[in-house]
């Protein structure tokens, strides 16, 4: 049971720096103690853990403007934050954990200006039909934690500069753009800034939660794990990964979400494999990625190996059909000759040391 709460707004605009500092509040949140942490990143895009950061983003355009690409330990997709973007994360005991009540919180702040506000789905908050939060979820050891937008006045031909989102997910959510999905606050109240918002949220955050809320400020934080985090965050290695070569690939869209499995086969066995999606249940694919070494290359192992360790029930998900795998993926591994492609390049995002929580 949540019996303390305390806030952190931070005035750094570096999404390395920020991205360190909500890793280090969740590793150190106390326990019956809810945290929210409001931050802001300047021109970024950041992307999912298991996302390939060079489909996902136009990092070369990116770059020349000035901008970063940053990876987040979450699932989900490619988002783009500027100054007109306020994110919020909401830092749990896995026990305490509540995605409906702490989203209560960015409901009622963006109510209290007069807007009807809705849920959609797992991750999404609309107002009148269009988005203007998407949120995300991450759980480590006895931790957890909630974080999302708040978009209020960002560029938005940002997203049509430097995301690359896929026909198929566009398809699945029934709109033909991007833009015409997300909405501004300010298109629908000019009262909305960053500063009126982050107060909105702290009014609702104490009425939700009750009592009284702690002010926490950096300085009372371990600033070597800090350090040491967003040494992290803005590595090379934890942004980009490598570049390798693998023989096939295997690539759907699911009502949970898209996703691409790369295979490399050496004697008709799976010798490697890297697997990119923006599921949202992000903790199951560096497991899948493992069962795969070493397997056949056949419908039958390919199933068996990941069926248990889905994010879901399987069969709720369309890798199965009446208990077997997918036309289209029985296709592609039954007649593995005519798949075969010339090797291409593919970013490996598979983290080492990072992924494995070693520093």
């Amino acid at each position: 049971m949540i019996k303390h709460t305390r806030l952190i707004t931070t005035a750094s605009e570096n999404p390395y720096h920020n991205l360190a500092l909500e890793e280090l509040l969740m590793e150190s949140n106390p326990p019956e103690c809810c945290t929210l942490y409001l931050w802001q990143n300047r021109q970024t895009v950041v992307i999912g853990q298991n996302q390939n950061a060079w489909q996902e983003c136009r990092v070369k355009e990116l770059e020349e403007d000035g901008g970063h690409l940053a990876r987040r330990l979450s699932g989900g997709g490619a988002v783009f934050h500027d100054l007109g973007n306020l994110n919020f994360t909401f830092l749990v005991p896995r026990a305490d954990y509540d995605v409906a009540r702490q989203t209560q919180v960015i409901q009622e702040a963006a109510a209290s200006f007069g807007l009807t506000v809705e849920r959609s789905g797992r991750n999404d908050i609309l107002v009148e039909g269009r988005k203007f939060s998407g949120n995300a979820f991450y759980k480590k050891g006895q931790n957890a934690y909630h974080h999302g937008t708040i978009l209020i006045d960002v560029d938005m031909s940002a997203l049509g500069r430097y995301l690359n989102v896929q026909p198929d997910k566009l398809q699945s959510k029934g709109v033909r753009s991007v833009r015409s999905r997300v909405a501004n606050l300010r298109e629908f109240s000019q009262a909305i800034t960053v500063e009126t918002m982050k107060q909105r949220l702290e009014a609702a955050f104490e009425k939700v939660y009750g009592g009284p809320v702690e002010k926490l400020r950096e300085e009372d934080l371990d600033q070597k794990a800090q350090k040491a985090l967003e040494e992290k965050y803005a590595s090379f290695q934890w942004r980009l990964g490598k570049k390798i070569s693998f023989d096939k690939e295997i690539a759907g869209r699911f009502p949970w979400g898209g996703v691409k499995i790369c295979l490399g086969i050496n004697g008709g066995r799976v010798e490697k494999a890297r697997i990119f999606s923006d599921a949202m249940d992000s903790e199951c694919f560096p497991q899948l990625e493992q069962a795969l070494i070493g397997l056949p290359y056949s419908s039958a192992a390919l199933l068996q190996a990941i069926r248990p360790l889905l994010p879901q029930k399987a069969g709720e998900l369309g890798y199965e059909m009446d208990g077997q795998m997918s036309r289209e993926i029985q296709w592609k591994c039954r007649y593995e000759d005519a798949l075969i492609q010339p090797p291409r390049g593919v970013v490996d995002i598979h983290m080492g040391d990072y992924a494995s929580g070693k520093r």
